[in-house]
């Protein structure tokens, strides 16, 4: 189909900033072209000049621009546009409005309830895409044999839907549970003149209301822009491209025809690109080795993985929009040619901000900073020579070598005199520091951002079970040439390939590229031999319809391939795959496509190294997805000769340019060298050998070096910045191998969960942005386990611990540490360590969290110093004895899940095990001494950012106040004060936090464990501070903290403290913030709710209010300070747990007043259709959140309970009650408190709500 007879064949790329595009000449010969994406001065549209260009070119015939091209002489036009990208990251769709079952208003606006950034305390969030909210009296509740509420007739849905009411027709979203009243919805809106009407349950028939909800907004808020590009650019031909084949890329990886391009479906259309061009050039080229895809542009790098089969995800975060619909699997870090440097604290830093297209790096000679591309064009990687003269204010200059040099003359300057000034501590630690030149700077902040690039590839590979050093680097790109061969050094890998297309690989691919179609529709089957037949005529159904479909596009049977995918997940449990049972046939034990038990356990385990044996298999959807094979192949081939290749100039180290069209195939040219094209430059490095392919391609094969330079101890201010990224990724890959293995819903779903990496003295080296509170609570608890078994410890070891008395926070947190050792020492030399919230450790209520505790034993299993694994044993028999325990105690049970306890356990060692591997790599890198020096110097540079900011405060208060002692005072619901007094030294940087005058421990469990006060503390210095800096010991090295013994922070060994990790915690942030008046108070509460009866618990907290600052509003209806965890998707909810989520809204009004408002807590009603215990475990119900400045306080929440027989109960701040099906819990969460008066203006900064219930 895509081989065209004597015509023009385009496939073209419309980026934001360039159009690339690649045309295939009527004689078979290849063109490719790059022009910008905007400028109207000379043509209206880029992809419509492009053609017009190549067309006026080769035929000899003028085309006036101003007049619709012909079309006779074209045969297909395939397209990757970034209008949908575009138009979400700027918020430049079309205005909707949205449709949502009544109670749901706010449930995009809420979503997982979790802050993108942990310690950012704007809480900058994208909005939501519409504008008008509709809630419409609908419902369907599924069916559950247990229910036992009785039936209600059912309501009439559409006759009071106003929906002429919504202004100028905009485009509308429609999202619900059942699809027949969507469609009925529809229906009736496509009858008053609605022109743009997007239904969920036809857009990403999924089960998960949020990010299908977000998809369908996406998809109604978008679809009109690419329509109206559509428009245009069909305007821009004769006939309107009736006679022309024209294909859109959609970000799945395929084609689909203009005409059924949908917003959803194009956000990743013109990375997805990129992806099909190095898939289908460069895999099979390599022998089938897996590759690793790394497209490195102007503001960000994305990569993407490829082994034989596209990688595909099915939900996706872009511009805080979940979007839930088949999209490749492309990772993106915030580093490309654009990214500024910064010198902080004496780390070099690479992004996140970057210089954009205008002004653009400084060498651009628009004023603007110092980047990535600044960098190498300082040490000569970039030749101004060899490229357009379209810079400067008249777009008429070259790249600027002067300004580049002036800049980092300036910034060497001022990092020599850093280093000059810090001589003394780096000289106490043996070193001596000469002076850096310019290139050691550009080269150092070079080697910065390839680690940072590196991060992506690790977790891509490493984190998923796959050697990252048995992947081809395969690089494409305008800025990826000059970083891939030191990029593939740092990852072990053996290759690069660089396609002679790679600057235009994205348009190239969509020459490549398949047309797809595919359909997909929910399912609630069990995968066993009774469902076998109702799934067989499912999947038929909908094969035959994707097969048709192709049919009518012109495709014969032998070009059409069809795949069948199932969502497959174990029974009560969140995490689903899906799976194709390619490479497993049918057998007698499998449905007719194929046996997907066994391609299920097979890549369950391999992704999380279990299988869950005695649980059935669901199935949530099917999906099927039919190709049409239509790619071309390139009839191209490079020259043949034997002549050497000639170098036309010599760089620094004797480095030969070369130019890409001059090159034979079969040649090798040695590092260091250059080759350029007109599109890219790529870097051939010391000890690697280019050759160029026979269909000319370059492939550069990677040596390790023979002169690396020894890395010693002492300080080097480019390595501390790549030791931070690299104990940071260890964090990481920790984190996501334990997120991978788990198995409860509260670390797999929910997040609840932290890891970290700790020093000899157990001193924290570095602590993902996980749990807040869990930040300094884990140091302590590593710390008393060296004191306590350090002596015993061996390696195989592994220790388990909770008890508050050893750093826990509270039981249900089971921290997990491992020693990592090295061969011929004794003492461990690091340590590692994951802490993650278990649903049920046993006690006196369902989910061990109970609200009125008394006493440690009646909150669930205790661990002080266990050994979890002996001599790499996993002790299963004590552990288990251990966890049922609890039940010796009077009205108390042991673990309610142990299935879960374990396999959570086994979990977090297998996190422990991959960082004790990660670590070791390390130190086999570069000694242990140096990973040892390093880690101290990333410590102290986390302590010099805070003493940092603490002198710049007390600089400030001493101006404003003439004092250097600040001090607050805030209290629980029960009376009980927080108080605390700081004295800061201006001249050290440093501070003594006094909480003396705290109220005593309490009898019952809002008791806080010390270490909890540490955590508190080290989130709010990060948060202060501003700025990115490791997360480490080091920044409470300034700080004396003086607790008194006995008090609620620093109880009694066997003090209750279950409300103490969730919310005395929040008012330690609280008093904290209050003291050094940072900003109003938050909702100070976690909200915690948890219900169950025998047979089933479940466990959340519920979101609030921000708190107001000095230059910022609030955010309504958000995780605050101390937790960040996801809430359960309402569809989920209900269909997991005998629950109806009957409302889950914004609270107006009941954030503080002021010049900036206070957030808006949350509204969430759950009506119970059998009998449960109901547990509540809250705060700030007696008490307001503060306001600052003239602010007004918060509103406090309230807890309801709604009786089947009419009576409405206060169930005050802690309560457990036994419920009856058909009552109601309703939770009114606190809102944030306002900063500054509102006399100071008009009104508050207040954006106005529209949105309505009709």
């Amino acid at each position: 189909m895509a081989e065209t007879n004597g015509k023009f064949d385009f496939a073209i790329d419309r980026g934001g900033t360039f159009t690339d595009v690649f045309a295939r000449l009527p004689d078979g010969r290849e063109r490719v072209l790059k022009l910008l994406s905007h400028d109207p001065q000379n043509y209206r549209d880029a992809p419509t000049e492009g053609i017009r260009r190549v067309l006026e070119e080769e035929t000899g015939q003028s085309f006036a621009r101003d007049q619709p091209l012909d079309t006779s002489q074209i045969g297909w036009i395939r397209m990757g546009t970034t209008v949908a990208t575009n138009a979400l990251l700027e918020r430049q769709g079309e205005r909707t409005a949205l449709l949502v079952t009544h109670g749901f208003r706010d449930l995009l606006h809420i979503g997982t309830q979790a802050r993108p950034a942990l310690f950012d305390l704007e809480v900058c969030m994208p909005e939501v895409l519409y504008e008008e909210v509709i809630e419409v009296e609908e419902r369907v509740i599924l069916r559950q044999d247990s229910c036992q509420l009785p039936r209600n007739e059912p309501k009439r849905i559409v006759k009071d839907i106003m929906l002429n009411e919504i202004i100028f027709l905009i485009p509308v979203g429609v999202c619900f549970r059942w699809a027949a009243h969507e469609k009925a919805v529809g229906s009736l809106a496509k009858r008053l003149g609605f022109t743009q009407v997007s239904l969920s349950s036809e857009v990403m028939p999924m089960v998960r209301a949020v990010p299908r909800g977000y998809t369908v907004c996406a998809d109604a808020y978008l679809t009109p822009k690419i329509h109206l590009y559509l428009t245009e650019f069909s305007e821009g031909f004769k006939g309107g491209l009736k006679d022309v084949d024209v294909l859109f890329m959609q970000s799945d990886g395929g084609l689909t025809p203009m005409e059924q391009f949908c917003g959803s479906r194009a956000v990743l259309s013109g990375p997805a690109g990129g992806v099909v061009g190095y898939a289908v050039t460069c895999y099979g080229f390599m022998e089938k080795k897996p590759i690793i895809g790394f497209d490195m542009g102007g503001t960000s790098t994305d990569v993407s993985r490829y082994a034989g089969q596209y990688e595909h995800v099915f939900e996706a975060t872009i511009s805080g929009i979940t979007l839930q619909a088949p999209q490749l699997d492309i990772s993106t870090v915030a580093a490309g040619g654009g990214s500024r440097l910064f010198f902080r604290s004496g780390m070099f830093v690479v992004g996140p901000e970057s210089a954009g297209a205008h002004p653009g790096p400084a060498c651009y000679r628009k004023g603007g900073p110092l980047t990535v591309t600044d960098a190498n064009l300082a040490l000569g990687r970039l030749l101004p020579s060899f490229f357009p003269k379209i810079f400067g204010p008249g777009e008429n200059e070259p790249l600027s070598t002067e300004e580049t040099m002036k800049h980092f003359r300036t910034l060497t300057k001022e990092i020599n005199q850093y280093l000059s000034t810090n001589q003394s501590s780096s000289s106490a630690a043996g070193g001596h520091h000469s002076e850096m030149s310019v290139e050691d700077v550009a080269m150092g902040f070079i080697s910065v951002a390839n680690e940072a690039m590196c991060r992506p590839i690790r977790a891509l590979t490493q984190a998923k079970g796959h050697d990252t050093s048995e992947h081809v680097l395969a690089c494409f790109g305008g800025a990826g040439g000059q970083h891939a061969c030191a990029i593939a050094r740092a990852l072990g890998m053996k290759t690069v390939f660089i396609h002679k297309y790679s600057g235009v690989l994205s348009a190239y691919g969509l020459a490549l590229a398949d047309v797809v179609e595919e359909v997909q529709e929910p399912c609630s089957l069990k995968y066993e031999a009774g469902s076998y037949s109702k799934l067989d005529s499912r999947i038929e159904q909908l094969s035959q319809r994707c097969d048709q479909i192709l049919c009518k596009r012109g495709f014969s049977s032998s070009q059409i391939n069809i795949e069948v995918f199932l969502h497959l997940r174990y029974e009560g449990t969140d995490c689903a795959l899906m799976i194709t049972a390619a490479g497993h046939p049918r057998n007698a034990h499998s449905c007719m496509s194929g046996d997907f038990r066994t391609a299920f356990t097979k890549r369950y385990l391999k992704e999380f190294g279990f299988t869950i044996t005695d649980r059935p298999i669901m199935v949530d959807d099917i999906r099927v997805r039919g190709s049409g094979k239509s790619g071309i192949r390139s009839k191209v081939q490079p020259k043949a000769g034997q002549k050497s290749p000639r170098p036309i100039k010599d760089r620094y180290l004797e480095t030969s340019v070369y130019l890409w069209e001059d090159l034979y195939c079969d040649h090798s040219i040695q590092g260091p060298a250059i080759i350029i094209d007109k599109n890219s430059t790529i870097l051939v490095e010391p000890a690697c050998v280019a050759h160029l392919t026979e269909d000319g391609d370059v492939c550069i094969d990677v040596g390790t070096g023979t002169q690396q330079c020894v890395l010693g101890t002492e300080l080097n201010a480019i390595q501390l910045s790549i030791f931070s990224h690299r104990f940071m990724s260890i964090a990481e890959q920790m984190g996501r191998v334990l997120q991978r293995t788990s198995i409860s819903t509260n670390i797999k779903e929910r997040l609840d969960f932290s890891c970290a990496v700790f020093g000899p003295d157990g001193g924290l080296v570095s602590n993902a942005p996980h749990i807040p509170v869990h930040l300094g609570a884990m140091q302590e608890t590593v710390q008393f386990q060296i004191k306590t078994a350090g002596g015993s410890m061996q390696e195989g070891d592994v220790i388990l611990s909770n008890h508050p008395c050893a750093g826990g926070s509270h039981l249900p947190d089971l921290t997990v540490i491992t020693p990592v050792f090295r061969d011929g020492m004794r003492a461990p030399v690091f340590f590692v360590a994951s802490r993650g919230h278990h649903a049920d450790i046993g006690g006196i209520t369902p989910g061990s969290m109970p609200p009125h505790s008394t006493c440690l034993q009646q909150e669930g299993a205790v661990f002080t110093s266990f050994k979890l694994v002996t001599g790499g044993v996993f002790q299963e028999k004590a552990v288990t004895e251990a966890l049922m325990a609890p039940a010796q105690y009077p009205g108390c049970s042991g673990t309610r899940n142990l299935r879960d306890n374990l396999s959570d356990l086994r979990a977090q060692v297998a996190a422990n095990q991959r960082g004790c591997q990660l670590v070791g790599e390390l130190i086999a890198s570069y000694g242990l001494e140096v990973v040892q020096a390093y880690m101290g110097y990333i410590q102290s540079n986390a302590e010099l950012a805070v003493r940092d900011m603490l002198k710049d405060f007390a600089r400030r208060r001493r101006h404003e106040t003439g004092s250097l002692e600040v001090e607050a005072e805030d209290q629980m619901d029960d009376g009980t004060r927080i108080r605390l007094k700081v004295q800061i030294d201006e001249q050290q940087g440093s501070a003594v936090f006094d909480f003396t005058g705290t109220g005593t421990e309490v009898w019952g469990n809002c008791n806080a464990p010390r270490a909890i006060t540490f955590s508190a503390l080290i989130y709010c210095l990060r948060c202060m501070v501003g700025q990115d800096i490791p997360l480490n010991q080091g920044c409470l090295a300034p700080v004396k903290v003086i607790i008194p013994s006995g008090s609620i922070l620093q109880p009694s060994q066997n003090a209750a403290v279950v409300g103490g990790n969730v919310l005395t915690s929040q008012r330690v942030v609280d008093v904290i913030f209050k003291a050094f008046q940072v900003c109003a108070a938050s909702q100070g509460c976690m909200n915690n709710i948890s219900f169950g009866s025998e047979k089933s618990g479940y466990y959340e907290t519920v979101a609030g209010g921000a708190g107001a600052g000095p230059t910022w509003n609030r955010r309504s209806g958000v995780h605050t300070h101390m937790t960040n965890t996801r809430i359960t998707d309402p569809e989920i909810l209900e269909s997991r747990y005998p629950v109806i989520l009957e409302q889950f809204s914004l609270l107006p009004g009941s954030g503080g007043a002021g010049l900036y408002r206070g957030g808006d807590g949350v509204t969430r009603k759950l009506r119970f259709r059998s009998p449960v215990v109901l547990s509540v475990l809250t705060e700030r119900r007696s008490t307001q959140p503060y306001g600052l400045h003239g602010g007004k306080n918060g509103a406090p929440g309230l807890n309801l309970l709604h009786k089947m027989d009419g009576r409405v109960l206060n169930l005050g701040a802690k309560n457990t009650i036994s419920l009856d099906p058909g009552d109601m819990f309703s939770l009114f969460t606190p809102g944030g408190g306002g900063y500054g008066s509102v006399d100071e203006q008009d009104g508050d900064h207040q954006l106005p709500s529209k949105r309505r219930c009709l």
